[in-house]
């Protein structure tokens, strides 16, 4: 079966002895709501199929292992220094270990890969508006350090993500931003009656900058509107339908 397509971003694909890719739901062998490439575990897929397309993507990526978390909205990281049977329950990970490729599963929350190439740590984190709220981005970066990364040396990569135009919220959640950061006020756009859109890949992109890192590239790839392309919850909710795939954003070290 040929490589599943994915997309990548300059700054990540300027690095020597690191692979990534953002795949969508083109390449796989699904059918159904999960037609093709869908990787997400806790979908009602079949099982042999999401074995398949996972596989498909680790060889895409030419890793030992594709690895991803069991992700519950947090910012809580794993350290990776080996391959696990059974997933952590957390929304980011880091590792010094090549060939084990970090997977995050994602369809509308905004995948974010990262990498320092000198001191060869990488990381991946899983940013739904509450773990981004949260701080996981913060944390990974954090987490990268303690492995030996710097910082101002690492690179980040924002990949598709539900975007604004498709992202409608009520005041509550408007509130929720705003009280914890004034400054995001900026990333609402007024919508019909007291709804606003959201600009979370914005927000992402925002705190990784903060963070003072070497660069963030944003994708800006709308998982809601581009049906053909990728998966989205948040498309699945206003159709009615009964459940959805994942898109698969992955990154390694080379040997």
């Amino acid at each position: 079966m040929s490589t599943p397509p994915f997309t990548t971003v300059s700054g990540l694909s300027a690095l020597d002895g690191i692979r990534h890719g953002f795949f969508g739901r083109q390449g796989g062998v699904s059918t159904g709501l999960y037609e093709s490439l869908n990787i997400g575990q806790g979908s009602d897929d079949d099982a042999q199929a999401i074995r398949d397309n996972r596989d498909l993507i680790r060889d895409a990526m030419a890793a030992e292992k594709l690895l991803s978390c069991f992700q519950v909205h947090s910012a809580k990281v794993v350290t990776v220094t080996e391959p696990w049977h059974t997933r952590p329950q957390a929304d980011a990970m880091v590792t010094d270990v090549s060939g084990l490729a970090l997977c995050i599963l994602s369809a509308d929350c905004v995948p974010v890969l990262f990498a320092d190439a000198d001191a060869r740590i990488i990381g991946a984190a899983h940013a739904g508006w509450k773990g981004a709220l949260s701080g996981v981005c913060e944390a990974t970066v954090e987490a990268m350090e303690a492995q030996g990364a710097a910082r101002d040396n690492i690179v980040a990569g924002i990949g598709p993500a539900i975007q604004q135009a498709s992202y409608e919220v009520g005041p509550e959640f408007r509130d929720t931003f705003v009280g914890e950061h004034e400054w995001t006020d900026r990333l609402f756009k007024a919508g019909r009656e007291d709804r606003s859109h959201f600009d979370l890949t914005g927000y992402v992109e925002t705190v990784l900058r903060r963070e003072g890192l070497k660069s963030v590239d944003n994708l800006g790839h709308d998982t809601c509107a581009m049906e053909g392309d990728y998966f989205s919850n948040r498309r699945r909710n206003h159709r009615g339908e009964e459940d959805y795939g994942r898109n698969g954003s992955v990154i390694v070290l080379g040997d």
